[in-house]
């Protein structure tokens, strides 16, 4: 199935769009733009709107572990059924954060208490299922969550599992293709 709204040429003509996907990429990267950001490409002011949230997430001054931060954006995705952004993820981070095949595949069909995780990671994905299933978190789970992370990394954790809520909406709204190098959701 093709992308509701056709993503820009990988390379477009236009030299500033060009610039403006070259930004949203990892400096270096073997991998064309992938077709979330060519798709966001069509709205250019959008795209740039969006950019510095999603930079700070994934970026140095985030103040989770990179196997946290990506626990988190793996089970957001999968609690949202978004295969595209959860295989982006799982192949470009997962083993950069440590996660093997059984924990990745844990994000999509485990539960928070799954014995691949640690107590720290078994909080973490509790609040991440409890602000999936919405509106909000109780007060035991913003407890159990103070036991590991200070308010600062708190707010992060709240702030990460929307971003993700809503790139999961981006990417299944506009019925996303799997990128070809992407992991796939586990059977």
């Amino acid at each position: 199935m093709d992308a509701r709204i056709a993503p820009v040429e990988p390379v477009p003509a236009d030299p500033e769009l060009a610039a403006e996907l070259a930004r949203w990429m990892p400096p270096g990267a073997a991998v064309e733009p992938l077709v979330l950001f060519r798709s966001l490409a069509r709205h250019p002011a959008l795209m740039q709107a969006m950019r510095p949230l999603g930079a700070y997430l994934l970026g140095r001054r985030f103040r989770l572990s990179l196997r946290l931060r990506e626990l988190l954006i793996l089970r957001v995705c999968a609690r949202y059924g978004c295969a595209y952004e959860w295989g982006v993820h799982a192949a470009a981070f997962g083993a950069a954060a440590g996660l093997d095949a059984d924990v990745v595949a844990a994000t999509v069909r485990g539960t928070a208490d799954a014995p691949c995780f640690a107590p720290i990671e078994q909080a973490l994905l509790a609040a991440v299922d409890e602000l999936c299933a919405g509106p909000a978190l109780s007060d035991a789970t913003w407890e159990a969550l103070g036991k590991y992370f200070d308010d600062a990394q708190r707010l992060e954790i709240l702030v990460a599992s929307g971003w993700y809520r809503l790139i999961s909406t981006l990417c299944n709204g506009l019925a996303l293709p799997d990128e070809a190098w992407a992991a796939r959701f586990p059977a």
